[in-house]
């Protein structure tokens, strides 16, 4: 995997409730990084629902791994849409369980790929995405006068706001896209007449969430 290449990833937790002719269906989509996360959850929700007619998911990493499961349903109408549903979107690291409640009446193979398939894509929405994209920590200390002229000047380079110091002087600690934070230095210490000066730390991946 290329660590520095940006790609999208859910940006949170987040589920819906679907109902088609009287069958509930119930999604949940998480972020995850690897399989072993999307068992223990797999094994949550089967306790938690014991009772459903199906627990469905399916999941993608960005490595490349990626699995299903219709459990009982036709092949192909629960678990399959869901991971197409991950592919349309191009969404990684992601796990979609889907809990059916059967209501009585027959869906057929292709309202049960459809109503899969709504379902997730609604969870997903719910979750919301994120495009994973490499960011440099960011420290900067300045004095209390500056400090929410330099504040407002983050939203400009996408600086988000990790945590905030308040001693002498007040240090952020941010996280900034790589590529913007010559710009955002340069932009600081001119602001500033040379009194403030960002220091960049480790780089890493960090999720900035887009929609």
């Amino acid at each position: 995997m290329d660590a520095v290449k940006p790609y999208l990833v859910p940006a949170g937790e987040g589920e819906d409730v679907y109902i088609e002719k009287k069958s509930r269906f119930i999604s949940h989509v998480f972020r995850i990084t690897t399989a072993q996360e999307a068992v223990e959850l797999l094994a949550v929700w089967r306790k938690k629902y014991w009772d459903a007619s199906t627990i469905a998911y399916a999941y993608i990493l960005r490595d490349g791994s990626m699995r299903f499961s219709d459990d009982g349903e036709p092949q192909g109408t629960a678990g399959m849409p869901t991971l197409d549903m991950f592919r349309k979107e191009e969404v990684f690291d992601a796990l979609c369980i889907t809990v059916r409640y059967f209501g009585g009446i027959k869906l057929g193979a292709g309202g049960l790929t459809r109503a899969f398939g709504k379902s997730a894509k609604q969870a997903l929405d719910a979750a919301g995405i994120a495009v994973m994209e490499p960011h440099v920590r960011v420290a900067l200390t300045c004095p209390y006068n500056l400090m929410e002229l330099l504040r407002n000047r983050f939203p400009t380079y996408e600086a988000a706001e990790k945590n905030v110091e308040y001693g002498a002087d007040v240090t952020f600690d941010l996280f900034l896209p790589l590529e913007r934070f010559e710009s955002f230095r340069a932009d600081i210490v001119d602001l500033t007449n040379g009194t403030v000066t960002p220091q960049a730390g480790e780089q890493t991946m960090f999720a900035r969430k887009i929609k």
